[in-house]
């Protein structure tokens, strides 16, 4: 691997470095969630209302795995988890960390789960994991460049919209003029899987399909995937083409050329 500084801010070595914590980190997470994968394991509901929102021992003690390694290695830095909030950084580093992103997927013995892992810099996310130990794929992504298992990875070119595969974990995400939206978006492209929850972005990012929008989601949801969505040559920001924040609107585009397409379509 062959790491570009970020912004001539972070130097290789420092970049190759906290590349290679990321993976062992994600080493550390594999040993717990596989423990429990397709295994019986009790599952509680964090909604505790109408909706059903699955968290399971996996998420937990991967969480807790992730956690002790980075206040081992950099206790400076800050971490942000799903499931057990925000410990403050003293500098400028912190991790973003979701354990096993698509509980749904995992609880249902569906191998579309990850875990995600990013850094922060100064607020914008530079490095991204994407792991999914069951069936051995790691997706790395840094300033200038991706990988899956080691190898470059390259998102494909896409020449137009009636051309495109998207991809969304849930139509019923989008609510009200979102949802209307999103049902122009899909009259105009080729083919729509649902359900891939972190996987989508990461085979949009190997060149198999073209497009993931999303709302709702949390920083933990999305952090992870900027790195290697841009790594790998394509484009990730909110419905009005800027950073992605608070409002959990994410698209991201194998090829950047289609952004002003699909923005006057979510804009309109």
């Amino acid at each position: 691997m062959t790491a570009t500084p970020h912004s001539d801010v972070l130097s290789k070595d420092q970049v190759d470095e906290l590349c290679a914590f990321a993976c062992k980190l994600a080493d550390a997470a594999a040993e717990i969630t596989l423990s429990y994968f397709r295994q019986p394991i009790g599952v509680d509901d964090k909604d505790k209302g109408d909706g059903f929102d699955p968290v399971t021992k996996a998420d937990q003690g991967a969480e807790k795995a992730i956690r002790a390694l980075i206040e081992e290695h950099y206790p400076d830095h800050g971490i942000f988890g799903e499931e057990f909030g925000i410990k403050e950084a003293a500098g400028p580093f912190e991790w973003v960390l979701d354990p096993v992103d698509g509980t749904r997927a995992f609880i249902s013995g569906l191998p579309t789960w990850g875990t995600l892992i990013a850094l922060r810099h100064n607020g914008e996310p530079v490095i991204g994991v994407i792991d999914q130990p069951y069936i051995k794929e790691r997706y790395l992504g840094w300033p200038g460049g991706a990988t899956l298992n080691d190898m470059p990875i390259k998102t494909r070119a896409c020449p137009s919209l009636d051309k495109a595969t998207l991809s969304s974990t849930d139509p019923g995400l989008f609510k009200g003029v979102e949802r209307d939206r999103f049902d122009t978006l899909l009259r105009e492209i080729r083919l729509v899987r649902y359900g891939l929850d972190c996987y989508a972005y990461a085979v949009m990012a190997a060149g198999h399909m073209d497009m993931v929008v999303e709302s709702g989601l949390k920083p933990y949801d999305m952090m992870a995937l900027i790195p290697v969505i841009r790594g790998a040559g394509g484009s990730a920001t909110n419905w009005e083409g800027e950073a992605p924040g608070d409002c959990g609107r994410l698209l991201a585009l194998g090829d950047p050329t289609l952004l002003e397409q699909v923005m006057d379509i979510l804009q309109s």
